[in-house]
């Protein structure tokens, strides 16, 4: 198991300074609002690939002191079976570089991908509460972290076809018609929206076939993922070369269409998925605020399982105020899941009371005044 066993933060948001300990599979931290839970999991996000858990700006992690952002930093130590290893991210103390910093052992971190090898995090928080009713960017990053868990490749492929759009975008929108840059830029979209898409459809089948087995997700009601991408479509029928050249005479034709609408009709940022509730034959859009948390919960779960099984670690759970839609058999059915899982999850909630069924399973945490304190404590920590 991949385990966070200590974490320093210094001037992350609310944290002026903190080290905390971890010792048990299952943390669980509750606390009043503004307590800084959220905070404490961003950070741990932050220890990962990708802007974390909220996506934030480098200039809004920083603790603020007298209007001002304060050079931050977070650390953690991460237990393996093949032993420890330390991890660093925060800004360029001496102000030589804008981009986050990172380091490993020590030493300089040179790619995000470098470190997708080693931890991956996946997260639930509030704000998802509204993933099926809101815009289709916020399922597809949803996807795309579950995926860049099982393929760290992905991200690269992701970004290279955004870039290579965005270059595209920006002479179409000039209207420079170099016909050989474009199609340079179309092939390298061609190649890369491929790529991405069977990662994507990788993820989905195998993450589907461990749900309808229903062993890692307990009493959580089992779901079906569905990718709605046309390019996902294609793959399911013809072989990935005939697709990219498919993709390559359609940006072609596009081209007129997309100067005229300012962005690309088709490409991997097009990508939508949804999850049906397989018992009642219901797309997540249709279904109750908790019975969608609950299908979400069941991915997350499965995913968690296949993973570890994929790749020899699960990835960190990070779920923020997961019980809020959950009654308390679905609750104790989660803390049932999560203790039986291959991975170390974290939780928030307001109340300590909810995490009484995992004393003796969890380490028990309460946030305040900006300490981080072990449950039933008052002194520092």
């Amino acid at each position: 198991m991949l385990r966070l066993v200590r974490l320093r933060l210094t001037n992350f948001r609310s944290w002026s300074s903190l080290e905390a300990h971890f010792t048990a599979p299952v943390v669980a931290i509750s606390g009043e609002n503004g307590a800084g839970k959220t905070n404490l999991l961003e950070a741990i996000s932050l220890l990962g690939p990708g802007r974390g858990l909220r996506g934030a700006r480098m200039a809004e992690l920083g603790r603020r002191l007298d209007g001002a952002a304060c050079p931050w930093a977070a650390a953690g130590r991460f237990s393996t079976p093949h032993g420890e290893f330390d991890l660093g991210t925060g800004v360029d103390p001496e102000g030589a570089s804008e981009r986050r910093l990172f380091r490993l052992d020590g030493q300089p971190v040179r790619t995000q991908s470098d470190l997708a090898e080693r931890v991956a995090a996946v997260w639930l928080t509030p704000q998802m509460d509204r993933l099926f009713q809101e815009g289709a960017t916020g399922r597809r990053r949803f996807l795309d972290r579950l995926a860049w868990a099982l393929e760290p490749a992905h991200a690269r492929e992701v970004a290279a076809h955004d870039n290579a759009m965005a270059q595209r975008n920006r002479l179409l929108a000039e209207g420079r018609g170099d016909a050989r840059w474009l199609a340079g830029l179309e092939d390298a979209m061609a190649r890369h929206a491929v790529a991405a898409t069977a990662t994507r459809r990788a993820l989905v089948l195998r993450l589907n076939a461990l749900m309808a087995a229903g062993t890692a997700t307990g009493a959580f009601p089992v779901a079906r993922m569905e990718l709605l991408c046309p390019i996902a479509a294609a793959l399911a029928e013809q072989p990935a070369l005939a697709v990219e050249d498919a993709l390559r005479e359609a940006f072609a034709a596009d081209r007129r269409r997309d100067a005229a609408a300012g962005g690309a009709a088709r490409g991997a940022h097009r990508a939508d998925m949804t999850l049906i509730h397989l018992a009642k034959d219901q797309p997540a859009e249709l279904c109750s605020t908790g019975e969608q948390k609950a299908l979400l919960v069941s991915v997350v779960l499965a995913h968690a399982a296949l993973i570890a099984e994929a790749r020899g670690f699960a990835p960190l759970l990070l779920l923020d105020e997961v019980a809020a839609h959950l009654d308390s058999t679905r609750r104790e059915a989660l803390f049932a899941a999560l203790a039986a899982l291959p991975a170390q999850s974290f939780l928030t909630g307001t109340e300590a009371e909810a995490f009484r069924p995992l004393q003796g399973i969890a380490d028990m945490f309460r946030a305040g005044g900006g300490k981080l304190l072990p449950e039933g404590e008052t002194g520092s920590h």
